[in-house]
């Protein structure tokens, strides 16, 4: 038994797993990839805990820690998403160690045989820029991801929200990089929950006028969109988005509070690929339910897969855009990195009382291959904060 701490400053009785979960329920495909959708992971980095920064130098990562995670996703038939909102792009990783991530990545992509898409944007730009940086910048990121043979993710760019001046201003710039692409792209929003520089992307802060000009950009360049990335935490928009897609273009939820049912699709045979956070510390589980959904057993699918948004709902609670905080602390009580630190000293990010309720969220998923680590770093993690467990 372990005593956790509530935001009550009161202390709670948690009994600890003996086993992690057996997820291998469709007959032991291991690691192939699902058949019925795409499902990429948006991976976390590991910080280098010996290296010595400070607040707002360059983040220092632990390579091999890095790729060997990304290494565990792929072995499970996931995807991989580099270089995204996960792996703390514009929030301890900057433009430069975007780059070599991805560059790493790919690499090892390659070598493994395992898919990958990386992140494309504008974080390079310091200050106030116009359009045509804006749009150079874009190009930079995008021929680094296409030379290194991955995937394209067209991320929300903070310096065309800053800019931008009306619809036309983001039609004219996706235009241009869609009609420069030289293969199919995913199209990522990502909503102010995640980014509030974000706020009234697509021209407009009313979510209508601005799902109007998404679709434009698509409907203009159908043949350069590989698929759409949605991560505004509304299934209903989702869902009406999805539907008026031009034929080929796939949408990857990237909603990580209705993940399950966005993916098992709706009465009118529409679903969404995914692209989540989410599936970072849930990637075993993930992906075997997706392989379940392929044998066509959605009650299957959900079965798995439902009982997990709990803990996504809380490691994804506002403020949004700090839930990379409670991935990479999974990630360290599931023995992927031997410490709890980030980039941009980001674990400092989520609460004590947050983080508990995470390990105790995801161990009674039996999320950890050894709950008796899990539980020994977790006391270690108490005692830092001088609780009692």
């Amino acid at each position: 038994m372990i005593r956790l701490p509530s935001a009550d400053g009161r202390l709670r009785a948690h009994t600890p797993r003996a086993e992690p979960a057996d997820f291998t329920v469709s007959g032991g495909a291991g690691g192939a990839p699902p058949a019925s959708r795409t499902v990429f992971s948006a991976a976390h980095v590991v910080a280098d805990p010996y290296a010595d920064t400070a607040p707002g130098s360059p983040a220092a990562v632990d390579w091999d820690a890095t790729l060997a995670f990304r290494r565990h996703l792929w072995s499970h038939g996931l995807g991989v998403a580099e270089a995204m909102d996960t792996a703390q792009r514009g929030m301890g990783l900057d433009w430069a160690g975007a780059a070599e991530l991805i560059r790493r990545s790919a690499a090892e992509a390659g070598a493994v045989g395992g898919r990958i898409a990386c992140g494309a944007g504008t974080d390079q730009l310091t200050g106030s820029a116009d359009l045509a940086a804006v749009r150079a910048a874009y190009e930079e990121q995008l021929a680094l991801v296409e030379s290194t043979g991955a995937g394209a993710i067209l991320m929300a760019s903070r310096a065309l929200a800053a800019t931008a001046t009306s619809a036309d201003d983001y039609l004219t710039v996706y235009g241009h990089l869609l009609r420069q692409a030289s293969e199919p792209v995913i199209l990522h929003w990502l909503g102010p929950m995640f980014d509030p520089a974000l706020e009234g992307y697509w021209g407009s802060a009313d979510l209508d006028t601005a799902t109007e000009t998404f679709l434009e950009v698509v409907a203009a360049h159908p043949d350069k969109v590989d698929g759409i990335k949605v991560s505004l935490l509304d299934a209903r928009r989702e869902v009406e988005l999805r539907r008026r897609l031009p034929q080929g273009v796939r949408c990857y939820t990237g909603d990580d509070f209705h993940y399950p049912e966005l993916i098992a699709g709706d009465e009118r045979g529409f679903f969404s690929h995914a692209l989540l956070g989410i599936f970072d510390p849930l990637g075993p589980l993930a992906a075997e339910a997706v392989r379940v959904l392929d044998t066509g057993d959605t009650e299957g699918f959900r079965k798995l897969l439902d009982p997990t948004v709990g803990l996504s709902r809380h490691l994804f609670e506002a403020p949004t855009r700090f839930y990379k905080t409670g991935v990479v602390f999974l990630a360290w009580l599931a023995g992927h990195q031997s410490h709890f630190s980030m980039v941009g000293g980001l674990q400092s990010a989520r609460s004590l009382p947050h983080l508990a309720r995470a390990y105790e969220l995801a161990d009674g998923l039996g999320l950890f291959p050894d709950p008796a680590l899990a539980e020994r770093r977790m006391r270690s993690l108490l005692d830092v904060y001088g609780v009692s467990a």
